[in-house]
């Protein structure tokens, strides 16, 4: 039988710690979320293998280390309230679950919202909620939210979705161009977003979030 705790403290030890991720809340929650559970049944044994895990259709769950970093620099507080978008089968939204005081994740693969729905309530993850629809609309009857973060790469972010972060409010995404990725935290001041970037990560483009092509002749 799999030793997934030990699994899970190496990647903890080997990927998240050394990567200059220290806030304490982190590590405590991937020391103790069973990322095993919240990737397909027949990915289980790459679970913490330390890179992205494909879900299908052009979809990831992030690796350790980008989701640690992202998660270090938007420093989620425990009274906040935060828009999880694209959380695949959840595994994102446990983790953030255990730092604020309610996720609101968006997914819109039907199959994947309900078993994401059903991973974490079998977890006994009550503060998540998971919401079926467009990742781009997000969700914004339950908005505005203190952090908003981007399960996927980004080339542009749609101004439905920053109309939803609550002023003085953080997003953390990672940006693609090209090839290259980089993940940046923004800060939502005077209605507007000032970027800043944090460190280097590539993932594929979430849906409604690609850059418009331009018509040429």
């Amino acid at each position: 039988m799999t030793d997934f705790a030990t699994r899970r403290t190496m990647m903890v030890d080997t990927q998240v710690r050394p990567s200059d991720v220290t806030k304490y809340p982190i590590i405590a929650a991937m020391l103790s979320v069973p990322r095993e559970a919240f990737v397909p049944a027949q990915m289980r044994e790459a679970a913490y293998a330390g890179e992205h895990v494909t879900l299908g259709g052009g979809r990831v769950v992030l690796d350790p280390r980008t989701l640690a970093k992202l998660l270090d620099a938007l420093d989620i507080q425990g009274g906040e309230t935060v828009l999880d978008i694209g959380c695949g089968l959840g595994y994102s939204s446990a983790i953030i679950a255990r730092m604020a005081e309610a996720v609101v994740s968006v997914e819109e693969d039907e199959a994947l919202a309900t078993e994401a729905q059903r991973a974490l309530s079998s977890q006994g993850v009550d503060n998540a909620a998971v919401s079926q629809g467009k990742l781009a609309d997000g969700a914004p009857k339950a908005g505005p939210y203190d952090v908003i973060v981007l399960q996927g790469a980004a080339e542009v972010i749609p101004d439905s979705l920053v109309a939803q972060l609550k002023e003085g409010g953080r997003i953390g995404a990672l940006f693609m161009e090209g090839n290259l990725g980089v993940a940046r935290v923004g800060y939502k001041i005077d209605g507007r977003i000032t970027w800043r970037q944090v460190f280097n990560a590539s993932a594929p483009v979430l849906p409604g979030f690609e850059m418009r092509k331009a018509f040429a002749l």
